[in-house]
């Protein structure tokens, strides 16, 4: 009886021909990166409308704080194991062109709220889809380098968390100022949007141009 152990086949190690074009990965990781600064501008623009938000809407404080806490951060966070899970078995491109057209939706979703109800319910849509983003990012972006040089588009990906919040108050200010001097906006079914809803729609109309981009 033959006992002869036999070694494991091993597979061969990549090559630089298996990796996509240096040109191609850096694209990839811009458009990503715009991804990250636009979800930060998305789920940060609330807290600049305090303010008009309470008043027309009528709201307490404690209300507020589960707008711009609760509402986001749990579900943002739960959902986030599915969506890994997701992104391991099927297309990460589309699971990010979904999550992008869905938050942005929501975010747009949020400029039409009459109601404190309406308002929670939006900013959980949200949560719920930036919840998609890193984890298939960071997988394309793992697919797209060879181990060896993935610390700097991680890097560079994860900047877009901190320029999302510094845009949210520069661009954000400059919306919300230019929704103030605005004339008055009527849309059918909806009547007339206030400032601060004006702000939420104008930020979320960069949304479809990255989907587009993640094509």
């Amino acid at each position: 009886m033959d006992q002869t152990v036999r070694a494991p086949e091993l597979r061969p190690l990549p090559t630089a021909a298996d990796w996509p074009s240096p040109t191609r990965a850096w694209a990839t990781v811009f458009v990503l990166m715009a991804a990250y600064a636009l979800a930060f501008v998305d789920r940060q623009i609330l807290s600049l409308l305090v303010e008009p938000v309470k008043r027309d809407l009528g709201i307490t404080d404690t209300q507020f704080s589960l707008l711009t806490g609760l509402a986001f951060t749990l579900f943002y966070t739960v959902m986030g194991i599915p969506f890994a899970w997701l992104a391991d078995r099927s297309s990460r491109r589309r699971l990010i062109m979904a999550s992008i057209a869905f938050w942005t939706l929501m975010t747009a979703m949020c400029g039409m709220a009459g109601s404190f109800l309406t308002l929670f319910l939006a900013r959980i849509g949200v949560g719920v889809g930036e919840a998609g983003l890193s984890p298939a990012a960071y997988s394309m972006i793992a697919d797209n380098f060879p181990p060896a040089k993935r610390a700097r588009p991680l890097g560079v990906y994860a900047i877009g968390s901190i320029c999302g919040v510094g845009l949210a108050l520069i661009i954000g200010g400059a919306v919300i100022q230019w929704a103030i001097n605005a004339p008055p906006v009527v849309l059918p079914l909806f009547g007339e949007l206030k400032s601060w809803q004006l702000a939420f729609l104008m930020v979320s109309v960069p949304g479809p141009i990255l989907v587009l981009a993640m094509l």
